[in-house]
């Protein structure tokens, strides 16, 4: 296949949730109904529920990893905290059933991305790499309908410079050949900037606060944001012709 700048990039990553698909607009609304559920043993303000929840998060995201049923089980946990072990069984399970429901939400493509996804795979070589429970993630990329235009789909514990670093050595190829695309500055940017990769941030309208964590430069050279779907594909090229130049 003819592809343009091949000799500089040679393949471009996808993030997938809430950059190819919604996801976090599901995860708040299950923590509203969380909030619903804890509210009826404390008040939650003066219990600082939101707050608690994701410091049991963060803290357990090394045990259970990223995904619906490591926040269902911090959910529990933290619910447990919050009210003093006065849950009733009851209401843990209506937790859990929070959980049942996010597995069970349809894929919804965000706008303009199977065109962007499309014009992209015309061009260059493209892989998805996502992080999440193997199982939810594996569902959606086959309902996505976008699976076949991926050389490859990788679904990682975590997204990180040691995560990314051995991607590109399984890829055949340095960090200078590879863009990411993606709305987590932690997850998507940062790592691929500090090895040396092209980064292209597609801010979604609500993130996960722990996925903001990462300092990055306004204008770091290496890093292009764009505001929708549409300006993937020429943003892909500015970087390509960058690496050129």
């Amino acid at each position: 296949m003819n592809r343009t700048h091949a000799a500089a990039i040679r393949l471009v990553g996808f993030d997938a949730d809430d950059t190819l698909w919604r996801s976090q607009d599901y995860f708040d609304q299950a923590q509203l109904d969380f909030e619903r559920i804890v509210g009826a043993y404390v008040d939650l303000h003066d219990a600082g529920v939101q707050q608690h929840l994701y410091e049991v998060e963060k803290r357990n995201i090394a045990l259970f990893g990223y995904g619906v049923k490591g926040m269902v089980l911090s959910m529990i946990e933290a619910a447990v905290e919050i009210t003093g072990e006065r849950i009733s069984a009851a209401d843990l399970h209506r937790i859990v059933g929070l959980g049942k429901d996010l597995l069970r939400h349809p894929v919804e493509l965000l706008p303009g991305i199977p065109e962007a996804v499309r014009a992209i795979a015309g061009e260059y070589d493209v892989v998805l790499i996502t992080k999440g429970d193997l199982f939810h993630q594996e569902a959606k990329v086959k309902q996505c309908g976008l699976a076949d235009l991926f050389r490859r789909i990788e679904i990682v514990s975590e997204k990180d410079t040691a995560t990314y670093a051995r991607l590109f050595d399984e890829f055949g190829l340095s960090a200078e050949q590879f863009v990411m695309i993606g709305n987590s500055l932690r997850s998507d940017i940062a790592p691929v900037l500090a090895l040396g990769g092209w980064g292209i941030h597609m801010p979604y309208h609500v993130t996960w606060a722990h996925e903001n964590e990462a300092e990055i430069a306004a204008d770091a050279p290496r890093l292009r944001r764009v505001d929708g779907a549409a300006a993937l594909p020429e943003a892909v090229r500015e970087l390509a012709r960058a690496a050129i130049a």
